[in-house]
């Protein structure tokens, strides 16, 4: 039962959808409207509004490493489970039939949560990946895949399984980003396109 509890709460927080939120209490319209049609922060910057899409970013985080937390010290041994279903939540919410965004903000929060050291790392390597690229879907790509190697390699080795299954479902969200990139045409950071 506490796997379920922890699920359920991972799902439900993950699945708020900050990004359509702010944008539309913003009066900035539907971002789901624009560029990539995700409701992540990368998207919500292609609004023109930094502000907002900062926002997104530290919601989107929240919602991720809330439930972890919780999960550690109410349903400890669970936080696994919470964190893989907070970033499903977010990009399956059920709110938004089952769409949602890219989840590696979501992602970023549940490592900041489960292994902070593997997250200092992975910022690291998001940096660096981003400003040789200036692509954020390959940044995002790049980070979630080194992540579970990170974790292994500083010793993480419980944290190692829930990162892989994170890294499946971001990858798969990063689909029509995979075909853009092989097409030459995903947009670089700041395109409003």
């Amino acid at each position: 039962m506490e796997l379920i509890y922890a699920a359920l709460m991972g799902f439900l927080m993950g699945s708020i959808p900050f990004g359509l939120v702010l944008t539309k209490a913003a009066g900035l319209g539907d971002v789901r409207d624009i560029g990539s049609g995700s409701i992540g922060a990368t998207n919500v910057l292609r609004t023109g509004n930094k502000g907002l899409a900062a926002a997104t970013v530290l919601l989107d985080a929240a919602k991720g490493a809330v439930p972890v937390f919780l999960a550690q010290h109410f349903l400890s041994g669970t936080e696994g489970v919470a964190a893989v279903a907070a970033v499903a939540g977010h990009c399956f919410t059920p709110w938004l039939k089952f769409k949602g965004g890219k989840g590696f903000a979501t992602a970023a929060g549940v490592l900041l949560a489960l292994a902070w050291p593997v997250m200092l790392v992975c910022a690291g390597i998001w940096a660096a990946t981003l400003a040789i690229s200036r692509i954020s879907s390959v940044s995002s790509m790049t980070t979630v895949v080194a992540a579970p190697v990170a974790a292994w390699l500083m010793g993480y080795a419980l944290v190692v399984w829930p990162l892989i299954g994170i890294a499946a479902i971001v990858l798969v969200q990063h689909r029509a980003n995979i075909g853009r990139l092989m097409r030459g045409e995903e947009p670089k950071v700041g395109s409003k396109k």
